[in-house]
């Protein structure tokens, strides 16, 4: 059994209920003829942006140095079978090592220097000169305290 769609708003005059109904019927028709907002189209094909010029010329460059780096590489391994295959590099390994050890012991001796040095300087701090000074001080607070009796606060009141 169908029945009439019923307002939300009670009706206080037939003018305004009639208004109120044309407005919903019109917005019930809005929403069934919506129509979708996602454009799911293919995209349009621009003939320049296929064709990057540049992106082209850098593999090209790249390519022309991996065909002259072959190039090189095929000459050597064609040397290498013409000639006995010997290698010219050498392993002096036990030069460089004694100079190493030669920097170490160099480095330790300097290092040994200065340790002397330094445990044969005499101390700049005086710990004795400081007992002495802080005995003074301490002195003349006594003496000041023998003639001020009550010492005064920040406060103006005395303190015993």
């Amino acid at each position: 059994m169908h029945r009439a769609p019923q307002m939300t708003l009670p009706r206080g005059s037939k003018y305004l209920q009639c208004t109120w109904e044309k407005a919903y019927q019109d917005h019930r028709k809005k929403v069934r003829d919506a129509q979708p907002l996602v454009d799911t189209h293919a995209l349009l094909c621009l003939r320049h942006l296929p064709l990057n010029i540049k992106k082209l010329k850098l593999e090209e460059e790249r390519l022309f140095v991996i065909d002259r780096d072959n190039y090189l590489l095929l000459e050597k391994v064609s040397c290498i079978m013409r000639t006995r295959g010997q290698t010219d590099n050498r392993n002096d390994y036990t030069h460089r090592r004694g100079n190493r050890e030669q920097e170490l012991h160099r480095e330790q001796r300097k290092n040994k220097i200065i340790l002397g040095r330094i445990t044969n300087s005499e101390p700049l701090y005086q710990a004795r000169k400081w007992q002495e000074d802080w005995a003074r001080t301490e002195k003349f607070q006594d003496t000041l305290m023998k003639y001020h009796g009550r010492q005064q606060t920040c406060k103006g009141k005395s303190r015993n």
